[in-house]
This record gives C-alpha cells, structure tokens and sequence, in this order.
C-alpha cells in the first residue's frame, strides 16, 4: 500500500468525509508548534531508521515490488515539494530540476516518471545529496507550518504527507529486510536488536453473534478515503482465531505436503507454488529451523507468529485447517472492540511477538499484518479524493486483497481499527501472517 502524491484543493476536504480540525492535523494538540513537534519527529524517524544502514545498502533494489532506501528518503520529499512548497510558497525554487522525474512514482496526473523497476540503476543522485535535499525541505516546511498552520488545508495536507512518510519507514525496513536476505552472508540490519524467545500459548476461537453492525472510519481523528463512508453490514455469526498461526503450526502444515497437495490451493496459487517453487515461508532456511530477520538469521520459533506469507498460502492453511479467513469486515467488528492500539508495536526487535494469554482475540495490532478473505474494493458510497490523490485508491481496487492490523514494521500510531493494507496475493516480502475464522451453524 503506497501512497504517492495529493494536489492541493478544497474538493480534498469534502471528499474525505470530515473536514479537518486541530484534532486530527495536530496529533499532539491544537496549535501550530504541535504540528511542527509532528512534523519534525516523523522526519527524524525515518534517517533513524536509515541510519545503521552503509551508503551502499541505501542504493540497492533487490527486487521490482521494493524500491532504494535513498528513493524513499526522496520521494517522501519530493511529496512535500511538490504539493505543499511549489504551489504555497512564493517564489520557491525546486531543489533541483528533474527530480520530479526522478521522485515521482505511479502518478501520472503529476508528471511522468522514471521507470519504477529500474530505481536501483540510478548511481546519481547521491545519498549525501538526498540528504541534503531532506534538510532543504525541512527548513522548508517548518517556515510553511508555522506561516499557515491554523490553514485546514493546509494542515490537512500536511498531516496527509505524515502519514505517507510513515507508510515509507515501514517499506524501508521490509525492502532492506528483502535486499539484506538476498546477499549470501545474511547481514543483519541491525545486530543490536533485542528478539526474545516466545511463550506457548494455545490456539482458541471466540464466538461473535453478528449481526449488522458499523464498520468504516468516522470521527475527527486522521483517516485514508478508502476507511469511508461508514457503513452497515449483515455479519453471520462467526468463530474469530484468538492468536496468530504460529511458526510450529505452519510448520505442520508443511511437514503434512502442504506444498505439495494442490486440494488446498486455490488455482493461481497452485499455479504460483508450481512457478516459483515455494515450499515454505519467504526467508524460512530449507531445513524449518530458522528464518532471516532484520538481526539476521535466528532460530524459528515456534510460538512466534508466521509472517511472509502471500495472501495463497494463508487461504491454503486455512483449507488445511478446518477453518477460513476473515472477512475484513470480521475483522473491524471485533478490533473496534478493544483498545485502541495507540502506540503498540509487537516488538522492539522489529520480528513479531509472541501471544499473551487473554481470554479475548489478541495480537491484532503491531505483529503481522492479516491476510483476510475481502478483495480490496470500494465501501458502498465511496468517493476518491480528487487530483492525484483519487489515483491512489481509486485505480488500485481491483485484483488485490485486504490486510488488517499492522506489523512489527508498523510506525508506533500508525494504525486503527478501520486501515485497509491491500497487496496482491502473490506478494510475500511484508510482514503478513494469518488469523483463522470459522463458520457457526
């Protein structure tokens, strides 16, 4: 899920479904420094999260679905550049000229764009100018935010830029994560990480009566258009997992020909096992006893959650198992329920954590993100944004799926009950693990 560019105008406000107010542009209050404070610590976590990271890590593209650490760096700048300093600040001059080219992704509405597999043959620009190219900006936005601030437009602009940035920190760390495990010598892209052995927890299902119930964003609080409207939905009643599949659980299923009895896949994914030759989970060893992670390779766990999965996989467990996938809308019902999720993160090693014992569906914010059975299509009454922004929902609502909740990889605040993650089935180099549902009656 990428979301690339907006284009300033008051259509913005309206299509969004509220219109936004010092709660939701100023997370940490309602006045103009709060927002620089916002602006400023989103910034600096992502070069914290470049940071361990060689000049050389930066410029390599292991993959066309994964892009340059130096690119994310840039485009999340070239974002605020160009929606936010070009058309607000009289008399700005861009950084440098071409780099809307270079920076800009899939918009066309915006420009045209340098070639999205081919990110990783750029030797120029350099990390250091890039670098500088953020500072540049920076000093940038903050005259911006303190100058026009109390603008709703603005701040909604602004906050929607947040966002998108945080959306990258968490690509950083899943593309490195790809690029790091490609090299022979599995480096770690940080050995200081802390990933403490998991605790047995046994599998149990909850029962929901259904029923209609509300599902879709609403209130003053940040949200992405396709969270709207809020709306009615008939739920049967349904059995919900109360954890995540764990690694040993997984491991079953491929010990018992998982892979290699097509009555548990679907036809592309039979397709797909047959093509790409998979056999176990993205960055599990051949021998099941260990897996790469962002502290490189450690032993598989067996209580810790399976991750890297694609959407086939999940489904073919599920099969397996007696059981499904939720629905999306299975899935919000029963988030909404808890806590809200805040600042959780799964774990400060950046790998899943495992369970707790609760007596109530855990583990659904800040571990993996959940495969459900929903395709990503548009809520009844749904309206995309205008501009280049209509293109990032808009034309993306066919032929991929839903995820729910966030991973470890997540920025701490990032996520909420109503966020819709959506990848194409096949995709395997997120952080995207398995919850199971079931039918009642």
């Amino acid at each position: 899920m990428l979301l690339d560019s907006v284009e300033p105008g008051a259509d913005i406000l309206a299509t969004m479904g509220h219109t936004p107010t010092s709660h939701d542009t100023h997370a940490q209050g309602s006045t103009p420094l709060s927002l620089v404070a916002r602006y400023q610590q989103i910034r600096a976590r992502t070069e914290h999260l470049a940071a361990p990271l060689e000049k050389e890590d930066m410029v390599v593209q292991s993959m066309p679905d994964a892009s340059p650490t130096r690119w994310h760096l840039a485009h999340v700048s070239w974002f605020f550049e160009h929606f936010l300093l070009q058309p607000r600040l009289k008399g700005y001059r861009v950084f440098q000229p071409g780099w809307d080219y270079l920076f800009n992704s899939y918009y066309y509405s915006a420009g045209q764009m340098f070639r999205r597999p081919q990110r990783g043959l750029l030797s120029r620009p350099t990390v250091d100018e890039v670098l500088a190219y953020r500072a540049f900006i920076d000093e940038n936005m903050l005259d911006l935010i303190e100058r026009d601030a109390h603008d709703p437009e603005v701040s909604f602009l602004v906050q929607l830029g947040l966002h998108h940035e945080q959306q990258h920190q968490e690509l950083i760390l899943t593309d490195i994560k790809h690029a790091l495990w490609l090299n022979p010598l599995r480096p770690a892209y940080r050995s200081d990480l802390d990933i403490p052995r998991g605790t047995e927890t046994p599998q149990a299902f909850h029962e929901f009566t259904g029923g209609i119930v509300n599902i879709g964003a609403e209130g003053e609080d940040f949200y992405f258009d396709n969270e709207t409207p809020r709306h009615r939905v008939l739920l049967q009643p349904f059995q919900l997992g109360e954890r995540l599949v764990s690694n040993a659980e997984f491991k079953n299923f491929i010990e018992d020909g998982g892979y290699t009895h097509s009555e548990w896949w679907l036809s592309d994914g039979w397709s797909m096992v047959n093509e790409q030759a998979w056999r176990r989970p993205l960055y599990w060893s051949e021998a099941l006893d260990s897996e790469f992670s962002l502290a490189g390779e450690i032993g598989l766990d067996p209580h810790r959650p399976v991750c890297h999965l694609s959407y086939y996989e999940a489904d073919a467990y599920a099969r397996w198992s007696g059981a499904r996938l939720p629905a999306e809308a299975e899935w919000e019902h029963v988030a909404s329920r808890q806590e809200p999720p805040g600042d959780q993160t799964g774990s400060n090693g950046l790998h899943p954590g495992s369970a707790t014992d609760t007596g109530t569906p855990t583990q659904m914010f800040g571990d993996t993100w959940e495969w459900t059975a929903s395709p990503y299509s548009a809520y009844p009454g749904f309206r995309p944004l205008s501009g280049s922004l209509g293109e990032y929902n808009g034309k993306f609502m066919c032929s991929q799926l839903v995820l729910r909740g966030g991973s470890c990889a997540t920025p701490p605040g990032h996520t909420r009950p109503s966020y819709r993650n959506f990848f194409y089935p096949a995709a395997r180099w997120q952080f995207s693990g398995i919850r199971l549902a079931r039918d009642m009656g």
